[in-house]
């Protein structure tokens, strides 16, 4: 996928005056064109610090400028100093990344869409402005595909599948019934008592041979992908948050919920009902039974269970202690009465 940046620009010395921040280290002349995390961040990029879990990498970063609190310190580091950096981090997207048009037609595939040799389409399906088709691709009756997407060979889309803007499948991917790819993460930010919407300007990157399945939801980054990679299959009706990063070969099953930015290795099994929380490392080959809760990073190939998640076999010594709990207060109760 393309992110080079040929959207609006803006200077430091505006974005300071729209924010109300204050510049520390940073020429007011400077051109900002995108926005970045601050790993990614260069020269000509925004960025932000609302959590001091990465102070360290905003420490590192080559933003051409940090939005930042009071109670930061990142030394040289070019800062704009603001009450709430996340709130601004948010409007920034929205002037630096806004959102498209729709660029509707009143035929079923756009005339600017590319289509593969042997593409079927069906009745009621429709094909946005310069998405491409490989070969053999098949949408069933009611998918619609947005603008700007790619599909790779040998895709099956079944009913009802939707695809927003600058999506991308790799080869014989399958999405079944009425799963969305691409829709908004669930991203706010709380200003003066109210749920502020932060803008989702990214896209989800499919790979080679994954499998997705009915109602699953699949969430566009904030900013960058959200990644599913080669092999992997995902069951009916879960939930993939924005910036998930998912390796080869996992098996998500059904009603699992992914919170943002968690990021999977490969041949990873998350059970029926596994919830994670957000911005965790779940290790290659780790296994969550059903009706996990994973709220800590977990360790490549261990096994996991309960609520909140600890190791398989202490959590089994848990529930084997707990039934037994009835009998010992049992005679515990005769110990006191004899005495």
């Amino acid at each position: 996928m393309n992110t080079t940046c040929t959207g609006p620009t803006l200077t430091c010395a505006e974005l300071a005056r729209r924010l109300g921040g204050t510049l520390r280290n940073c020429p007011g002349e400077r051109i900002i064109r995108q926005v970045r995390p601050v790993e990614e961040a260069e020269a000509d990029a925004l960025s932000f610090l609302a959590n001091s879990k990465y102070h360290a990498r905003a420490l590192e970063s080559q933003a051409g400028v940090i939005l930042v609190d009071a109670r930061a310190d990142l030394g040289d580091r070019p800062q704009m100093v603001l009450a709430n950096p996340y709130w601004g981090f948010a409007q920034a997207i929205g002037w630096l990344h806004p959102e498209p048009e729709p660029e509707w037609s009143d035929q079923p595939v756009h005339p600017s869409a590319r289509i593969g040799a042997g593409c079927r389409i069906a009745p009621g399906a429709s094909v946005g402005a310069r998405t491409v088709l490989g070969a053999g691709v098949r949408l069933h009756p009611g998918v619609h595909i947005a603008e700007d997407c790619v599909l790779g060979d040998g895709c099956e889309l079944y009913p009802g599948v939707v695809l927003y803007r600058r999506t991308t499948l790799g080869c014989r991917v399958r999405i079944h019934g009425n799963a969305v790819l691409g829709s908004d993460g669930y991203g706010y930010v709380p200003v003066a008592g109210r749920h502020e919407k932060i803008p989702q300007s990214g896209w989800v990157e499919v790979g080679d041979d994954v499998e997705i399945g009915a109602c699953t939801t699949v969430d566009r980054g904030v900013l960058g992908p959200t990644r599913i990679q080669a092999g992997t299959k995902i069951d009916n009706q879960c939930q993939i948050a924005h910036n998930v990063q998912i390796g080869e070969h996992c098996l998500i099953v059904s009603q699992t919920g992914i919170s943002g930015s968690t990021t999977l290795g490969h041949h990873v099994t998350l059970a029926g009902k596994v919830g994670t929380a957000g911005h965790i490392h779940i290790g290659s080959g780790a296994v969550a039974t059903g009706n996990t809760m994973l709220g800590k990073d977990v360790p490549e190939g261990s096994m996991v269970s309960g609520y909140l998640a600890r190791p398989h076999r202490q959590w089994l010594e848990c529930q084997a202690a707990l039934n037994r709990l009835p009998a010992l207060l049992k005679a515990l109760k005769a110990r006191t009465r004899e005495d």
